[in-house]
């Protein structure tokens, strides 16, 4: 049909429908998965004009209308008990493919059909997402699983385009987790080729969204900040747009970070408190923290110890609640610049000691050394000069058997010089502290010790 049908067609249509055929219509309206479905399927055959029409408009034998919809209710009912088969079947696949060796999985998902099903690809995308924090290489693997699942899935079967938007949010998957593991070039092929498939796929504007969030976390970590800015923007209009709002809220927790990496932390408390306004607790805890600690740490940065200092607390149920090392860590560092910023010097020493061992222990030698410099800048302040000179001495040698920016470790070599000289001021340690953080973002950042 080539314009569309005025409101009383459209009235007369839903007057013509039982009510069991307008819950039909009303869910293929409202669902993603039933419209690409009715999309797929074979088009009424062309030149036959006046029976085309008739059969668009509803304008059939009411006998052959009923008996036509009864058919394709029956085969929705009967797809919907199949792909609830599936789910259901899925944890149980889940399991006995994981608690197989690495190298056997594959083997088992090509030649073992029962493993050829929707229910297993989706959860596995699931479950990859679900490690990608804790476990990128494993959220990897899981995602790479699930292409090989969807390789086999029977195009007879299964609407391919969904097929395809799921594949394009596995490789996307797999692009963020190459980054989290500072793979770039990697994760710049993989958002390609996830980028390939969702061109292929339903064209849903969720699915855009999703991946645009991912590949702005890449322009992040690649200092391409304007970029970052822009996709991160259009995905929050899509997840606001579609009803999406803890998704929106997430975006703008990356957002907020964007500001902040590329040295804008103002801009990142609006984006942040949006973001709480949006976040649904039940859904994901973790988020919601991170929001609060987020905004907790850039009014610190911002001198607003007293703000921060609040946000702390509302946040503490949660940080009880996630007591893993990674977020205790940072919990305590957050904790000592607040101290710190209040003259509680002493509590926050023994926090910045405590959370710098923890960063040592996971082995995170950039936050090792953000935290070890804000404990050199409370010796600074307080003109400890014995407890700086060794801070700086047991710095230099840790950092530089790691993988740190190299214009990094010769700021602190020069902050180590100057300790051991006796000269090295609350400003130069302010200065140091500053660019190490810089760099950690900035490949092509350079310390000028000359003009400390």
């Amino acid at each position: 049909m080539k314009i569309h049908p005025n409101d009383a067609l459209l009235e007369e249509l839903l007057l013509a429908l039982g009510s069991e055929h307008r819950t039909l219509l009303e869910h293929a309206l409202d669902c993603s998965y039933c419209r690409a479905r009715l999309h797929s399927l074979p088009s009424p055959e062309r030149g036959k004009g006046a029976e085309r029409i008739a059969k668009v408009l509803g304008w059939l034998r009411a006998s052959d209308y009923e008996e036509s919809l009864e058919r394709s209710t029956k085969d929705l009912k009967s797809r919907e008990l199949a792909l609830r088969k599936e789910r259901n079947e899925a944890p149980a696949l889940y399991v006995e493919l994981t608690e197989l060796p690495s190298g056997q999985r594959e083997f088992l998902l090509r030649n073992v059909p029962r493993f050829h099903t929707w229910g297993l690809f989706e959860l596995l995308v699931q479950r990859s997402w679900e490690m990608a924090v804790g476990s990128p290489a494993y959220s990897e693997e899981l995602a790479r699983l699930a292409i090989l699942v969807s390789e086999c899935l029977r195009p007879d079967a299964y609407n391919m385009e969904l097929v395809e938007d799921l594949r394009a949010r596995a490789w996307a998957y797999i692009g963020n987790a190459q980054r989290v593991r500072s793979d770039l070039q990697g994760a710049e092929q993989s958002f390609e080729v996830a980028y390939y498939h969702l061109q292929k796929g339903t064209r849903e504007l969720l699915e855009r969204a999703i991946f645009l969030d991912l590949k702005a976390s890449l322009l992040r970590d690649q200092r391409r900040f304007d970029g970052a800015t822009r996709l991160l923007r259009r995905a929050i209009s899509i997840f606001l747009q579609e009803g999406e709002e803890h998704r929106a809220g997430r975006s703008l927790v990356k957002l907020s970070t964007v500001y902040d990496d590329s040295g804008r932390p103002e801009d990142a408390i609006p984006a942040l408190s949006e973001a709480l306004g949006l976040i649904d607790p039940e859904q994901e805890p973790r988020l919601l923290l991170s929001a609060w600690h987020n905004l907790s740490f850039v009014l610190a940065d911002l001198g607003r110890f007293l703000e921060a200092q609040s946000l702390y607390r509302k946040a503490r149920p949660l940080y009880r609640e996630l007591s893993d090392a990674w977020t205790q860590n940072r919990r305590k560092w957050l904790k000592a610049k607040i101290l710190h910023g209040l003259g509680q010097s002493f509590q926050a020493e023994a926090l910045y000691l405590a959370a710098q061992t923890g960063f040592i222990e996971e082995g995170i030698p950039y936050d090792t050394a953000l935290v070890s410099l804000e404990l050199a800048t409370l010796y600074a302040g307080q003109g400890r000069t014995a407890e700086l000179r060794r801070l700086a001495e047991q710095m230099v040698p840790i950092f530089a058997s790691r993988q740190i920016h190299r214009e990094a470790l010769a700021a602190l070599a020069y902050l180590k010089q100057a300790a051991e000289a006796e000269k090295a001021s609350f400003e130069l340690v302010a200065r140091v502290a500053a660019f190490v953080k810089r760099a950690q973002f900035d490949p092509g950042a350079r310390f000028e010790g000359a003009v400390a």
